[in-house]
């Protein structure tokens, strides 16, 4: 893994006050999500690191302010954060080193605008999202939100503007882990007011909010089961996502399935851990997902050498011919 001082050299990012910037980013990401910033470190190649922390910090920034505080304030905060947004597109200008990374990342991976236009167009429905009565909801919601705040993302991963099936196969991905996000923060969502969990489920399993939020016997009966349900349901979409892996260049595939086998490591822990969801949620073992990240990174490393030994042995080759 290249320092991170190489790792701007690497992206082409020599201006003191734009490293300045990303080194911020760097540092908002590594301290609310130490697993995925890690992993991006670890996996993906130094020239393409800056930029997904970038997209990842902007997305944090962007959730920030819709997440907290009265729904009234939320709503006015993220129109003007969109204005700001819009104005840095418009200009290429901004104040705030978040978004001047974002137009830095525009710059060489101008498939990103698109989809910053579609994560700020689908951020009101999470400010109104407290629940869902039925599964048409549930998709509405990972169509208008979940999926484009993913593609922030996913479109790095790939040279030029996403196929539709690679978005196809995002959405896949996507929607299975915000069914385990949904199911494994129950608790912590059922305190705040919220449920990822549609109401038409609950019916089908003669729970509901009130007697989940109480942990009554029969509630507790009622999850098990919903549990059981659910597993199996995003255990089918996460190994229909391991297809992504063939979708992006060769580069960034031990990101891609990393990232696909850590969500199945949850998955099982949030399993084993059963009805034990209602009090907390699960977190994958550590011990396994360093596994998961080390042999990753071989095949990383493999991947790399073996593009060196090629780029290499071309000057001779070109000789010869």
């Amino acid at each position: 893994m290249a320092s991170w001082p190489k790792t701007l050299d690497r992206a082409g990012i020599t201006d003191p006050a734009l490293r300045r910037d990303y080194t911020a980013q760097r540092q908002l990401v590594a301290r609310y999500a130490r697993a995925e910033y890690t992993a991006v470190r670890l996996l993906l190649p130094a020239p393409l690191v800056p930029d997904v922390l970038a997209a990842t910090a902007f997305m944090h920034h962007s959730d920030n302010l819709i997440d907290q505080g009265p729904a009234g304030e939320r709503v006015a905060a993220l129109a003007d954060w969109e204005s700001r947004v819009h104005a840095a597109l418009k200009s290429g200008e901004a104040e705030e080193p978040v978004l001047r990374t974002l137009l830095d990342t525009l710059s060489r991976r101008p498939q990103l605008r698109q989809y910053v236009e579609d994560f700020l167009a689908g951020a009101p429905l999470e400010v109104r999202t407290t629940g869902f009565a039925t599964e048409h909801d549930f998709q509405h919601y990972i169509d208008g939100y979940s999926l484009p705040a993913f593609l922030l993302i996913a479109c790095l991963l790939v040279d030029g503007a996403p196929t539709a099936p690679y978005v196809a196969g995002c959405r896949t991905f996507i929607e299975a882990s915000q069914r385990l996000d949904f199911l494994n923060d129950l608790a912590e969502d059922l305190a705040a007011g919220r449920l990822g969990l549609t109401e038409e489920l609950l019916a089908r399993h003669g729970l509901t909010r009130t007697g989940l939020a109480g942990k009554d016997r029969a509630a507790v009966e009622g999850f098990r089961a919903l549990l059981g349900d659910q597993a199996r349901q995003i255990r089918s979409g996460l190994s229909a996502s391991y297809g992504l892996v063939e979708l992006v260049p060769a580069r960034n595939r031990p990101f891609v399935r990393a990232l696909v086998t850590i969500q199945g490591l949850t998955l099982r822990a949030a399993a084993r851990k059963g009805t034990g969801l209602l009090d907390d949620s699960a977190r994958p073992q550590v011990a396994a997902a360093l596994r998961v990240l080390a042999r990753e990174y071989a095949a990383a490393r493999r991947g790399r050498d073996a593009g060196a030994a090629v780029d290499g042995a071309a000057p001779e080759a070109a000789e010869k011919a």
